[in-house]
Order: structure tokens, then C-alpha cells, then sequence
């Protein structure tokens, strides 16, 4: 394979990176104690490739979460992964409610 093609490669994969494709990749952290993925929880609140490294802005379910570094941890891996580079995750001080999750019944208060 000749460089030319190898660089064109490394750039359409780069492309083909969308905020779409890395909340996908983010179904994959779990929630341990609600036993639901971060972006059906709504914990997933921005993602931003255009920032330089790209960014995933998040919600705890309480402010005190004793999993909470470990899910930091979870999404920046996973995050890194579907965008093949350095992703910052930051932590929002916003608390999250149940109305903030894709379908807020799975949890049974509504």
C-alpha cells in the first residue's frame, strides 16, 4: 500500500467521525447502579469534535456519585476510541432529573 493511500485512509476515517458516531460508541458505559448506558440516562449532554482535543460535556446522576470518576474515566475512553484522538471530558455542575433521559419510564417514574 503506498503512503498516498494510507494518508487518504487516515482521512476518511477521520471524517467519518460524527457527534452521532461517538454517542453510539457511548451506549457502551454503563450506568452500575441504574444499569442504563449514559446516553439513554441523558448523562451526555455535548459532544464537540471542532474543539482541539474534542470535548464531551457530562452529567452525574448526583453530585456526589461514588462511580463518578470511574464513568469520567469510561467515557473518555470510549470517547478516544470512536474519535482516534484525545477527548476532554468535563463535568457539568447541572444536576440531572429523570425528564433528561431518552425515554425517562425505563427507570418507572413515570
Amino acid at each position: 500500500m503506498s503512503e498516498e493511500t494510507v494518508n487518504n485512509n487516515e482521512v476518511a476515517s477521520e471524517e467519518s467521525v460524527t457527534e452521532e458516531s461517538v454517542r453510539e460508541a457511548l451506549r457502551g458505559v454503563m450506568d452500575p447502579e441504574l444499569h442504563l448506558d449514559v446516553v439513554t440516562l441523558g448523562l451526555i449532554r455535548e459532544i464537540d469534535l471542532k474543539s482541539t482535543p474534542a470535548n464531551v460535556k457530562m452529567l452525574l446522576t448526583t453530585p456526589f456519585c461514588p462511580y463518578g470518576p470511574w464513568m469520567v474515566g469510561q467515557i473518555k475512553e470510549m470517547a478516544e476510541y470512536a474519535v482516534g484522538d484525545e477527548v476532554k471530558v468535563e463535568v457539568l455542575a447541572e444536576q440531572w432529573h429523570p425528564e433528561m433521559m431518552e425515554d425517562p419510564t425505563l427507570l418507572g417514574f413515570f
